[in-house]
Order: structure tokens, then C-alpha cells, then sequence
């Protein structure tokens, strides 16, 4: 119990952190900026991408017992990573890293988009992040867009023979700036009205260009770092990775 000690009390300070009064931006798409009938619509794309990664889980967890557990941990991850709001007040929610690149890598971008809305949906009940109605778009951007590009540069990356850092570092850059295109383009979607679309959604891309670029960078180095710690202090963990993972 006491190797846990540490470790305990960091989570705690991280969700108390987590916890403090802010500034009244909530974060991901805030509750009601949504029409209900664009909200209805996100639920209904994320709820396909949510059920097959429960499917993934049960058979994933029957073939290796020890899976499971290490989708819990990557999920209390994706949670804290994604309680560090930046406000953007002209876009009506904030920018933060995501965590999804790191997770698609370590569990797949199926979990992902589970393990993103149990977090998701935390942080709108209990710490006033986002919304229940705008949940379904919020996954859909985070955990389904972010994790699947983040899979998918890190999976090209690794057949391209870039190294595993290299290519963690791209996948994490680019999962949380394909977050902000998704969260751009719903946004633009829903609040083009009579006007044009297209200029909607390069105003609102624009708006966070100036957080979400470093931000990106930020979180490439953050994935790319916790990749090679896994691989140096539990490179078992790498063995279900895309592409030779523990090499």
C-alpha cells in the first residue's frame, strides 16, 4: 500500500485543482450553445463509436485479464489532461489538451471514445465542463475525432520506420489540433444561421489558433513523453500498441 501512496496523493491534488471555482467559461462546448436538434444529432454519431468500444473492451479484457485495469488508468489520464481549461471567449468554450492521442495509442481509438465520455460526462455533472446536452458533440470531437486521428498518424508513423517517439509526438500534435477542427466545424454548424458556413468556421478555427497551436505542441511532447516512460518502466504495457510498439 505504501508504493500507492505517492501516486494517491497526486491524483488528489490534480482533482482538487480540478475542482476550483473558474472563471465562467465552461470547458468543451458549453450547455446550450447547442440547438437541440444539432444535439440530438451528436448523440446519435457518438453513440455507435461508445457501443463498439464496450464491445472491444469485453473481448479485449477476455483475451488479456490485466487490460481492464489499464483502461481505468488511461481514463482517469484522459480526465485529468482534459481539466486544464484556457478560455476562448469568442468561441464560446475553452481550449485544453485532450489526451486522446495517448489513449487511441495505448488502448485503441474504440476505447478511447469510452473512456472519453465517462469522462466527459464527470466533468459536466459534477464540475460544471461542458454540458449533458452538448455531451454527444463533445465526444464526437475529443473521442472520436481526436482518437482516430491520433491512431492513425501514429499507426502510419510507425510504417513510415519513424521512431516510437517520433511518432507518439505527431499523434499527439495532431489528435488535439483534429479536436479543435471537429469542435470548430460542430460549433459552425449549429451557429451559421442565415450566413455562410465556410466563414463561420474559419472565425471560429481562427479563435483558437492562438492557445490550441501551442497547446498541440504541448501535448505532442506530453504524449511522446509518457510513451517512452511506459516503454522504459512497463514496456509489457506497449505489447497491444499499433506497429511494434515496445520498439
Amino acid at each position: 500500500m505504501k508504493g500507492w501512496t505517492a501516486p494517491l496523493v497526486f491524483l488528489f491534488l490534480l482533482v482538487s485543482l480540478c475542482a476550483l471555482p473558474a472563471p465562467a467559461f465552461a470547458m468543451h462546448i458549453s450547455e446550450g450553445i447547442l440547438p437541440i436538434s444539432w444535439a440530438v444529432l451528436w448523440y446519435a454519431v457518438a453513440i455507435p463509436f461508445v457501443a463498439w468500444g464496450l464491445r472491444d473492451l469485453r473481448r479485449r479484457n477476455e483475451e488479456t485479464p490485466w487490460f481492464k485495469p489499464l483502461v481505468g488508468l488511461v481514463g482517469a489520464a484522459v480526465f485529468l489532461i482534459s481539466c486544464m481549461p484556457i478560455p476562448v471567449p469568442s468561441a464560446g468554450t475553452c481550449s485544453h489538451p485532450s489526451g486522446a492521442g495517448i489513449a487511441a495509442i495505448l488502448i485503441g481509438p474504440g476505447l478511447t471514445a469510452v473512456v472519453a465520455s465517462i469522462a466527459l460526462t464527470l466533468q459536466a455533472l459534477f464540475l460544471g465542463h461542458g454540458g449533458i446536452t452538448t455531451l454527444g458533440a463533445n465526444i464526437v470531437s475529443m473521442g472520436v475525432a481526436g482518437a482516430w486521428v491520433g491512431w492513425g498518424v501514429f499507426t502510419v508513423a510507425r510504417r513510415l520506420g519513424l521512431p516510437l517517439v517520433a511518432a507518439a509526438f505527431l499523434a499527439g500534435l495532431l489528435s488535439d489540433w483534429a479536436t479543435y477542427a471537429t469542435t470548430s466545424l460542430e460549433l459552425a454548424a449549429a451557429l451559421h444561421g442565415d450566413g455562410s458556413f465556410s466563414t463561420m468556421f474559419s472565425l471560429i478555427l481562427l479563435a483558437f489558433v492562438p492557445t490550441q497551436i501551442p497547446l498541440g505542441i504541448l501535448e505532442g511532447f506530453l504524449c511522446a513523453g509518457a510513451l517512452k516512460f511506459i516503454r522504459n518502466r512497463r514496456p509489457e504495457l506497449l505489447r497491444t500498441v499499433a506497429v511494434g510498439g515496445a520498439g
